[in-house]
């Protein structure tokens, strides 16, 4: 399979990149909507001064909740695997920072005796396996 060139310019893509959201991504709501069909829905903040900024924080529970985008922190699925054409060195070593960031900020928050727990993107799919991993962490 020959590989495509990218179909926007480089101006264009930019913008395109720029606009990904950080933020209420549509997996954090997915994840969001499970911890509330379990009844955990007022036990949780969206912000917190924690190290690396969890998603959602159960501080009774002392438990921190990360929803991770496959391809932005290098997960080993599909399109956790995919590289990108352009810049293929840049993104290679901006995934590595991230992946190297998100070991430290677990490291940090275990030596703070926080308990975590990663929900990568493509665990968003499947919602039967996603609710009993949530519920197995926040017994």
């Amino acid at each position: 399979m020959t590989p495509r060139a990218d179909v926007f310019d480089s101006e264009k893509r930019s913008a395109v990149m720029r606009a990904v959201r950080s933020f209420d991504t549509a997996p954090e709501r997915v994840v969001r909507a499970a911890v509330r069909a379990l009844g955990y829905g007022r036990r949780y903040r969206l912000s917190s001064k924690l190290p690396g900024k969890p998603d959602l924080v159960f501080g009774s529970l002392h438990k921190a909740v990360f929803v991770h985008g496959c391809f932005w922190h290098g997960h080993d699925c599909a399109r956790g695997a995919r590289q990108p054409k352009d810049n293929a060195a840049y993104w290679r070593a901006k995934i590595e920072r991230n992946r190297t960031r998100d070991a430290r900020v677990l490291k940090e928050l275990k030596a703070g005796r926080w308990k975590t727990l990663i929900v990568w993107e493509c665990e968003t799919r499947n919602l039967v396996a996603l609710s009993r991993k949530l519920a197995r962490f926040l017994a």
